[in-house]
């Protein structure tokens, strides 16, 4: 039996076709996709109606019109109960909800649950890889005679972290624009950043640098006439703002970049005027950056930018640890193989009067693997590196 269980039709469309077998209530029709439905309600004058993914139409018999059902049914998992009592016949399609609004009910299914689905071959639920590692490597005669499930769930979350920091294709992204507070919020599942750009208006990204020309403070005491901080009623430190930041939100450098748009040149933003980046010839390489700044304000939780970058697009892109959802977090099949050899390894060294080649041998065994899988997922092609090394031939660089 073959892996891929979706039709065309349900895999791009995102539509699957029930006919009515015979006359009777509370008929169930079971979904096939790849996606679990999401249900929150039949009615569509509530407000959980919009929970739904997807959309539930019905057509008579001998009719080709298609029109929203909007009488009471349940869903459990991906069956759908019907209460009433259809003809045999009639007509059901399940419309997942898209980007172009599905092809029944005059296409207002509108939505992105299909377009999530694309590309999901390439990846394994970690419920999958967990229900599968304890078929394959646990039982009488097997390399774990016995282990309990949540100790592999919580060595499964340690692989999926760990993975996802070098290895997995985790790299997560947001476009934002950078308001006049100059900080945007640092996302929900934020481990650390990877890159920030700044987008213009060809589309083409700029890389904004972190910046070692300020800091935000932790914390900002307010102190008395001899400096010692002050506390409030409670014994705790009295807090105001910080003046840091405050002066390198307001510096200058939004009107630099000014100067130098109007084609005053690069002189007018590095050069003699006493900025503190040095002159143009003997310029400190790292101050020589004309797409502006940015730092972490970890007592705020932002990103803070530098005043040139105020009403900028720019992309973020960080590292997530794939444990924001829940155990239906994607695991690429190129990674899975050394999942297998992460658990098995950490689930042996945890036991006491195990022999030592053995947990050597595994330990050796998840360190090939995990190589592998780097490789794999480097994603390396001869033809972008034969396009990267002509450019060797060159005698300017810049």
């Amino acid at each position: 039996m073959g892996l891929i269980t979706e039709t065309n039709e349900q895999y791009y469309a995102g539509s699957q076709k029930f006919i009515v077998p015979g006359d009777a209530p509370n008929q169930q029709f079971t979904t096939t996709f790849n996606t679990e439905l999401v249900f929150g309600s039949s009615n569509p004058s509530t407000i959980e109606y919009a929970i739904n993914n997807f959309k539930l139409y019905k057509a008579d018999i001998g009719s080709l019109t298609y029109t929203e059902y909007v009488l009471p049914y349940t869903v459990s998992g991906n069956t759908i109960t019907i209460a009433e009592d259809l003809d045999q016949g009639v007509g059901l399609i399940v419309q997942l909800k898209t980007e172009s609004g599905g092809n029944y009910g005059n296409k207002d299914a509108y939505g992105e649950t299909v377009q999530d689905n694309w590309g999901s071959y390439a990846y394994t639920k970690l419920n999958d890889v967990i229900n599968n590692f304890i078929v394959a490597y646990v039982g009488a005669g097997k390399l774990i005679p016995s282990v309990k499930r949540t100790d592999v769930i919580f060595h499964a979350k340690r692989a999926m972290q760990e993975f996802s920091y070098d290895t997995l294709k985790s790299i997560n992204s947001q476009e934002l624009n950078i308001p006049n507070s100059l900080s945007v919020a640092i996302p929900q599942d934020y481990v650390n950043y990877v890159n920030i750009h700044w987008v213009d208006k060809q589309g083409v990204k700029h890389i904004i640098m972190p910046t070692q020309l300020t800091s935000n403070p932790y914390s900002n005491p307010i102190q008395d006439q001899s400096g010692i901080p002050m506390q409030d009623n409670f014994g705790d430190n009295i807090e105001g703002t910080s003046i840091t930041e405050e002066r390198w939100a307001n510096n200058d450098l939004k009107q630099r970049n000014e100067i130098r748009d109007n084609s005053l040149g690069f002189g007018s933003f590095y050069g003699e005027d006493g900025y503190g980046a040095g002159q143009l010839y003997g310029l400190d390489p790292q101050y020589a950056n004309v797409n502006g700044y940015f730092t972490i304000n970890e007592r705020e939780g932002k990103f803070s930018f530098s005043s040139d970058l105020v009403g900028k697009l720019i992309i973020l892109e960080y590292v997530s640890d794939g444990l924001s959802t829940n155990l239906n977090t994607r695991v690429p099949k190129m990674a899975e193989e050394a999942m297998y050899a992460y658990i098995s390894h950490a689930i042996i060294a945890s036991r006491i009067n195990q022999p030592e080649y053995v947990v050597n041998r595994l330990k050796r065994e998840k360190s090939a693997k995990l190589r592998n899988t780097k490789i794999r997922l480097s994603n390396i092609k001869l033809n972008e590196i034969v396009q990267v090394l002509r450019g060797q031939s060159k005698w300017i660089k810049h």
